[in-house]
């Protein structure tokens, strides 16, 4: 119908930027992969717990579990990007349409951002941050719990908007 509006444009920028979050991850632990398990084995099996010494999460030593805490956060990791970048392809489909069909091209763009805020802040915040106590090792810490979700969580808003 025209130009898409600067605000438009915007959002399916970010919503890529969310994607190649979710992408850039995942390759970077599967190029890494013994790091990344030896990283979430550190977590769960709650190595360094000196400042909580005690966990309502339990201690996870298992192989196996470890393994399938990283399969998930790499499912996660590229669910975020698949689903984030179907969404700004949407988006940018859209851009030059009318407002409401605009609008109705955002739902796939929101899930995708709502799928980063549950793998990196559910995932890293509140298992890792929380259950696991992450935030008071080496690991962790304060910053831990927003910097990875924090764009995601960002564009939410905006995106849900109209």
């Amino acid at each position: 119908m025209g130009e898409p509006w600067p605000f438009d444009t915007l959002k399916i920028i970010l919503v890529c930027v969310v994607a190649l979050q979710g992408l850039l991850f995942a390759l970077q632990n599967i190029v890494n992969l013994d790091a990344a398990f030896q990283a979430v084995a550190y977590t769960v099996g709650r190595a360094e717990h000196t400042v909580y010494p005690e966990s309502i999460g339990p201690t996870v030593t298992s192989p196996w579990l470890v393994w399938t805490f990283l399969s998930l956060i790499l499912a996660g990791e590229f669910s975020v990007a698949g689903v984030a970048g179907t969404g700004a392809w949407k988006l940018w489909s859209a851009r030059r349409s009318d407002a409401d069909t605009f609008n109705s091209a955002k739902g796939t763009a929101i899930l995708g951002c709502g799928l980063a805020m549950l793998v990196w802040f559910g995932g890293f915040g509140v298992i890792a941050g929380a259950l696991f106590n992450m935030w008071q090792t080496t690991a962790g810490g304060y910053r831990w719990r927003a910097r990875f979700s924090m764009p995601a969580r960002v564009l939410w808003l905006p995106c849900s908007s109209t």
